[in-house]
């Protein structure tokens, strides 16, 4: 399976430790608001009262004996002052009854209600964050952690592919299928390749004594590779050369291909695609055409997501002789998740390929 550089953790430990540190001075300054809100609200809930005579000899005159030699009557008498030409028209201040200092306690009272709400509106919004905190730092976690891949073989051998796909004879005789080097379905040869072989170029089997990517005998390779005219002897060792061979018989297994037999006459050998049940399955219609010294096609191209696996399917049980049905269909779920290796099927499939042993 593929690896993951160490950097991409230490990231996201730094994103972890760096979101930790924003709440802790978060939390701080709101304990501080916190604190200076509850000290205001004290000092400012109740005014100074001070005393009623205090407060009437701020707001009354008394009287001033020895102006006049008039008797006065007992007890005392306010006395208004003679009117300030500065202050004329000017009431004076009203002194503060009881009845108005219970009034003024009761407004302060709402104002410290006020101020409460106030408090609890920033305790909420404290909360909200520190939510939108936690759920960024799982975030982060998770998408600094690795992501599903596939096996790092995976990419060597679609390079290969795209070099051993070159050759134009790949395509099956005379029918002209090239399903396994189309730009949309070519990652049939890295599926078949990864389950058989590892994708090791260098595999080799003893049980059955084949070689390289595909699962046939290195004398049935030189069989295919004659019509593929390599330039040097077939080599199942060798990637490329064993990618065309896989190519070319996995076309003939679906196109067919006709043959020259000993005798110099041409023998047609029927494909998938010959069979109109077949066809039902992949393209939705049992139409077939046939055409004279051709192999019988589907009248109809392959379409679909299931129709394509109901394919590869087939062809995988004709590629790997005696192969399971339960593989081949292992071989069409990985074909038709080729750019979805997060798929739980699939990681179900590699594990079973790393836990076993590979087939002969």
């Amino acid at each position: 399976m593929s690896t993951y550089p160490d950097h991409i953790l230490r990231t996201g430990s730094q994103h972890l430790a760096e979101l930790k540190r924003k709440a802790a001075e978060f939390e701080r300054q709101l304990w501080d608001a916190h604190e200076s809100l509850e000290y205001e609200m004290d000092q400012s809930s109740f005014a100074p009262e001070g005393t009623i005579d205090e407060q009437q000899e701020a707001f009354n005159w008394s009287p001033d004996d020895g102006e006049t030699g008039d008797t006065l009557p007992a007890g005392p008498v306010p006395v208004r002052p003679p009117a300030d030409p500065a202050t004329a028209g000017i009431e004076p201040a009203r002194a503060y009854s009881p009845e108005d200092r219970t009034a003024g306690l009761v407004s302060h009272g709402r104002q410290a209600a006020t101020r409460r709400h106030r408090l609890r509106g920033i305790l909420l919004a404290a909360i909200a964050a520190a939510a939108v905190a936690a759920l960024v730092t799982v975030l982060v976690v998770r998408s600094s952690g690795p992501k599903p891949a596939w096996p790092a073989s995976v990419a060597k051998v679609q390079r290969q592919i795209a070099v051993a796909c070159q050759n134009p004879d790949v395509a099956s005789e005379p029918s002209q299928v090239n399903f396994a080097c189309a730009k949309g379905t070519r990652q049939i040869l890295w599926v078949f390749s990864l389950l058989t072989s590892g994708n090791n170029p260098d595999y080799a089997s003893i049980k059955t004594g084949r070689q390289g990517l595909e699962p046939i005998t290195p004398a049935q390779g030189g069989e295919v590779a004659w019509s593929l005219n390599l330039h040097h002897p077939y080599d199942p060792a060798n990637p490329i050369d064993s990618l065309e061979v896989a190519a070319r018989a996995i076309n003939n297994i679906i196109g067919g291909a006709t043959l020259t037999a000993a005798n110099g006459k041409p023998v047609v050998q029927s494909g998938v695609e010959s069979v109109a049940s077949n066809c039902a399955r992949y393209t939705g219609s049992g139409a077939v055409t046939s055409r004279n010294g051709f192999p019988d096609r589907c009248a109809k191209p392959i379409s679909g997501a299931a129709g394509m696996g109901y394919l590869v399917a087939d062809v995988f049980q004709k590629w790997v002789v005696g192969a399971p049905p339960s593989a081949a269909q292992d071989a069409a779920v990985l074909f038709q998740n080729a750019k979805n290796p997060g798929d739980p099927q699939v990681r179900t499939i590699l594990r079973q390929l790393r836990s076993s042993k590979l087939a002969g």
